[in-house]
């Protein structure tokens, strides 16, 4: 299941704790950043231990526009990863609501 923008940052907002991947490139994560962990998706599958302990958590992955984050959470899915969600329209959306 996907997640809106709207909701993202209602959650924000609440000050939920999130479990939020970004899966842009470093420079696009320096030019603006909503606070989340930076993981490009090419180095996913590298660095998956680190979120090891995610595993039974939502995750929220997000990108630029939404299409890598498909993708993670297609890779997330498949590494037994149950409750992932992208982000529709990515940062760019996000940032419209902000």
């Amino acid at each position: 299941m996907d997640i809106n923008a709207d909701e993202l940052k209602e959650r924000i907002a609440k000050k939920e704790d999130l479990n939020i991947i970004d899966v842009r490139e470093e420079w696009e994560y320096e030019e603006q950043n909503i606070g989340a962990l930076l993981i490009p998706l090419a180095l996913l599958p590298q660095r998956i231990e680190e979120i090891a302990d995610w595993k039974n958590k939502e995750i929220i992955v997000h990108c630029r526009s939404g299409a890598r984050s498909s993708q993670a959470q297609k890779y997330l899915q498949s590494q037994g990863f149950e409750h992932v969600r992208n982000l529709t329209g990515g940062i760019i959306k996000f940032l419209e609501k902000v």
